[in-house]
């Protein structure tokens, strides 16, 4: 596969940040839409099979542990306070209830979130991305 990205027709391009960051949550190609960014859980694929962007230029590290991490406390907070107020639980059973319904909420937010980063990265052409593609492309230039 060359080395830059294949051309595509403005369409199929995201026309704003937010279109990009959706794809990326969803797992897909933030370019192109059309198919999975990720090869595992977090490890996104070298290349896009459909439009031929290179993904290893990203540079998502541990932020979107760090979202994911943030998030989660800012959800779970209400409801240990909730569950610390109005349950008759004990003391062992909420914190294992606590525990599962974080480490869920945990896993279940860091795939979105790398997705979402590497799609803002992309958008706004940031560690070895082309400046800003998206807008570049779809205007044509």
């Amino acid at each position: 596969m060359p080395d830059a990205a294949l051309p595509l027709p403005s369409a199929a391009l995201p026309h704003s940040l937010g279109a990009a960051l959706a794809r990326g949550a969803r797992g897909r190609c933030p370019r192109c839409g059309g198919t999975h960014l990720f090869a595992g859980f977090v490890k996104p694929v070298e290349r896009c099979r459909l439009c031929g962007q290179n993904w290893t230029l990203h540079a998502a590290d541990d932020f979107p542990a760090y979202l994911s991490i943030l998030i989660t406390g800012h959800v779970m907070a209400p409801v240990i306070i909730e569950l610390g107020l109005k349950t008759e639980l004990s003391l062992g059973a909420m914190m294992a209830l606590v525990g599962t319904m974080a480490l869920v909420l945990l896993i279940a937010l860091l795939r979105p979130a790398k997705g979402g980063i590497i799609a803002f990265q992309w958008w706004m052409g940031m560690h070895g991305f082309a400046a800003r593609p998206g807008r570049r492309e779809a205007l044509g230039d």
